[in-house]
């Protein structure tokens, strides 16, 4: 098969391209083309109707040669990559997402990360579903797995942040200007993709995902984004610094207002500690005494009410409030990282943005 298909050719020969972007990925990859390769069956054929590319992107472990040793796969090598301040138009992710587009021949795409895995059925329900909808793209946000105390409490509330910010019904409305992706899946229509020319148009950026469905939906083709634990499951981070790196790279970004919901959760420390208060404060009367409860109930109502949305397990809720100094901390990091050294690293690059 051709490499190098035209990328203005959208007729396509194929029903779906699934492409995944992959560097360093030697511990994920495996179950992943895994979990892809078994979404064949007699209906739904590789090679007939779709397609499976991973992009090498300039791997120093175990990746290129896991790829290769999967019958079926097709295995390209991204690009090199301009990492220079002044003339960088690519990301590692947007360059390897770019390339395989290019040398690809669906009428949809599916970019999917290396650390997912996929339910039985998963691709066709997803065509059905962007088909369906008659959308442009599809987003699926993926069961989180997560392992260790600081990844069980701090992710349920990143999330449920973002499930505050980025609610689905208004993203989903195509009279709203809000729009979300999540780059673990992202289906997109082959011509809306080119359209708006796809990862070259976002290359820069480090938040490609949601700045490529802002894209596609000014471009009045529609986007659908929801939770997806029927679809698939990813587990993020393996450590502790894999998860302050990523969320470093990316908080600023997510949250326009990093620094005043830093604030409003540094606030929710204080009103979760007012019971606290109580000890040397006994002299108060009885009302006085009440009234502090009465707060402190409200707010710790308010925000298990509030984390919950974040579609974590109940013990992983309850334990969030710990790591809200830790989510503080990396919300004023990463707004450090973006607003003043305009610097972030990621997979062992250094981008300067």
């Amino acid at each position: 098969m051709n490499d190098t298909a035209s990328s203005t050719d959208f007729s396509g020969v194929i029903q779906l391209s699934v492409i995944v972007p992959a560097r360093n990925e030697e511990r994920n990859l495996p179950k992943c083309l895994q979990s892809l390769l078994l979404q064949s069956d007699g209906s739904f054929l590789l090679g007939r109707d779709w397609e499976l590319i991973v992009v090498d992107d300039a791997s120093v472990d175990g990746t290129r040669a896991i790829a290769s040793g999967f019958d079926g796969v097709r295995v390209l090598e991204a690009p090199a990559l301009d990492l220079s301040a002044e003339t960088r138009v690519f990301t590692g992710k947007t360059n390897a997402c770019w390339f395989g587009a290019e040398a690809s021949t669906g009428r949809y795409l599916l970019f999917t990360d290396a650390d997912t895995v996929h339910q039985p059925g998963d691709l066709v329900r997803a065509l059905e579903e962007i088909q369906g909808r008659n959308v442009g793209l599809l987003s699926y946000s993926p069961r989180q797995i997560v392992s260790g105390f600081w990844q069980r409490a701090l992710m349920p509330l990143v999330f449920s942040e973002l499930a505050s910010v980025y609610k689905t019904a208004d993203v989903n409305d195509a009279n709203k200007r809000l729009a979300a992706a999540n780059g673990q899946f992202l289906m997109v229509e082959r011509e809306a993709y080119f359209a708006v020319d796809g990862h070259r148009g976002v290359g820069r950026s480090v938040l490609e995902d949601v700045d490529l469905a802002y894209a596609v939906k000014r471009a009045g083709k529609g986007i659908w984004f929801r939770y997806a634990p029927d679809a698939l499951s990813t587990r993020m981070y393996f450590g502790f610094s894999d998860m302050v790196e990523g969320w470093t790279k990316n908080l600023a970004l997510l949250f326009p207002h990093a620094l005043t919901l830093a604030a409003w959760r540094l606030l929710d420390i204080a009103l979760l500690m007012l019971p606290i208060l109580l000890i040397p404060l006994h002299y108060l009367a009885m009302w006085q005494q009440g009234v502090i409860l009465l707060i402190w109930a409200r707010t710790l109502l308010r925000y298990y009410t509030r984390v919950r949305r974040s579609n974590f397990s109940p013990l992983d809720c309850a334990s969030s409030v710990f790591a809200l100094p830790l989510f503080i901390g990396l919300l004023v990091w990463s707004w450090v990282k973006h607003r003043v050294l305009h610097e972030v690293a990621w997979k062992g690059r250094d981008y300067r943005i």
